[in-house]
């Protein structure tokens, strides 16, 4: 999966959880949780929607490898592919 596809399913999942985030407003390099307010349910459903959407499973021990933008994206695109 390259890095576009990565962000599509990252906003269509988020869109899901979060309607009002835009993925265009995010920085890619800040706290991606804090900064588009998902609490630890939303972060869970956002992982579970990812692995339901790209087959890609985010174990606990990787959750610091997705806390931006960019790093969420790099570690599906990697994942998947």
């Amino acid at each position: 999966m390259n890095t576009e596809a990565a962000r599509a399913h990252v906003q269509a999942v988020l869109g899901r959880i979060a309607p009002e985030v835009d993925l265009a407003d995010v920085p890619g390099d800040v706290d991606f949780r804090e900064e588009v307010d998902l609490d630890s349910m939303d972060f869970l459903s956002l992982v579970e929607g990812l692995k339901e959407s790209t087959g890609v499973d985010v174990p606990e021990d990787d959750y610091a490898a997705i806390e931006t933008l960019d790093g969420l994206v790099a570690y599906l695109a990697a994942k998947a592919a």
